[in-house]
């Protein structure tokens, strides 16, 4: 990977790269860091890395990081540890938009990861797989799991409307 090659790729994917570490981890600093510690192994490896397929080694390589982070930073309560009253709101306002970042943050990292690569940043099952390691079966489960608890937690749309 040349120079340019390296510079064109940082212009293209930094935001929407930033935007997925910062929608898992919600802490802009951490975000941030983790972003550019993806840029700065990609140039370290700029010799091996083929630029047709950058976006996907630094997703790939800020995915792998964002999982370091979480994992040192153990503060997330599994979903199964959760109580039951939690799955659901009742809330007399229909901020949707509030509904759903908060479910979003009720997820387990893993299945918030999949679900944001796939919704938010439109990839498909095989290259979340490729990006996460998972088997492309796995990624699925992962999704569908994760949106059976948003059903659970939102309930019928009629209610949060």
């Amino acid at each position: 990977m040349t120079e340019k090659a390296y510079n064109q790729c940082v212009e293209l994917h930094a935001d929407n790269l930033y935007r997925f570490i910062f929608n898992n981890i919600k802490d802009s600093d951490m975000a941030s860091d983790i972003v550019q510690d993806a840029y700065e192994k990609m140039w370290l490896y700029k010799d091996g890395v083929d630029p047709a397929k950058a976006k996907s080694y630094l997703f790939t390589t800020a995915y792998h990081l964002l999982v370091d982070t979480v994992n040192k930073n153990k503060h997330l309560i599994p979903i199964e540890q959760q109580p039951e009253q939690e799955f659901s709101t009742d809330r007399g306002y229909s901020d949707l938009n509030e509904i759903l970042h908060d479910v979003l943050n009720r997820l387990p990292a893993d299945q918030k990861m999949v679900l944001m690569l796939r919704d938010y940043e439109g990839y498909s099952y095989q290259e979340i797989g490729e990006i996460t390691g998972l088997s492309e079966s796995q990624v699925k489960v992962y999704i569908y799991r994760a949106r059976v608890f948003l059903k659970k937690y939102i309930g019928r749309l009629e209610v949060v409307l």
